[in-house]
């Protein structure tokens, strides 16, 4: 895609815990509607990497630019809104579904509309869930609420850890389309940690491949992965 704008770059990005380097020196342009996933063994860096992206954890060398700014120039709150967040299993708070679609909003001061919240859910393929405890949700459906509750602060970027990983074989799947879906629909620019190469093949675009924290390939799926 290089005719599309660069949305996200590291620059020497770094990540070290004593004399452990967790991601080390990794530049790399991900650009407006790509999906990027990172593939590599079990601790070759790529969940520490997807969590420097919204600075969940700090770098200690190097920086990430969103759409051209140094992430450490935009304030936290609104840097995670701009870059949400999936994790593998889905962290709701305690209450309904509205309640907890309504979070982002809310830490900027806007209430989200029962509306937009039905439409959201609808879109996930949640319709009528609005007023559910999510004490009593799937992990399935609590995947959804979770990919839902991301889409409600219109991220620019959407990061997944193992958005799949915890999920039975059908709901995965679902979780798989439903992504796909609104990736196409939104043009979101997407970063996506998975174990699975199988799954990356059939999601991403473009694909880095880690170990040890350092980037040991990188290119199209067909490039890195059926080389």
């Amino acid at each position: 895609m290089p005719d599309l704008p660069v949305v996200l770059r590291t620059d020497h990005l770094t990540r070290s815990v004593g004399d452990r380097r967790l991601v080390d020196n990794i530049t790399v342009e991900i650009r407006s509607g790509e999906f990027l996933a990172v593939v590599g063994s079990s601790g070759s860096g790529k969940s520490s990497f997807l969590r420097l992206l919204n600075r969940l954890d700090e770098p200690t060398a190097g920086t990430v630019l969103l759409e051209g700014v140094d992430y450490r120039q935009i304030p936290p709150c609104e840097l995670r809104r701009k870059v949400g967040m999936v994790t593998q299993r889905a962290f709701l708070f305690p209450g309904t579904v509205h309640e907890n679609l309504g979070f982002g909003p809310r830490q900027r001061g806007e209430e989200l509309s029962v509306a937009l919240a039905q439409e959201l859910l609808t879109r996930v393929g949640l319709p009528g869930y609005l007023s559910r405890d999510v004490a009593n949700l799937s992990g399935g459906e609590a995947q959804r609420i979770s990919i839902a509750r991301a889409l409600a602060n219109t991220p620019t970027v959407l990061l997944l850890d193992e958005p799949t990983s915890a999920l039975d074989e059908a709901s995965k799947i679902g979780v798989e389309d439903l992504i796909h879906s609104i990736i196409r629909e939104r043009s979101l620019t997407c970063v996506m940690v998975t174990h699975d190469v199988a799954q990356a093949a059939r999601m991403a675009t473009g694909v880095m491949m880690l170990e040890g924290g350092r980037v040991i390939k990188a290119g199209s799926v067909k490039e890195v992965l059926h080389a």
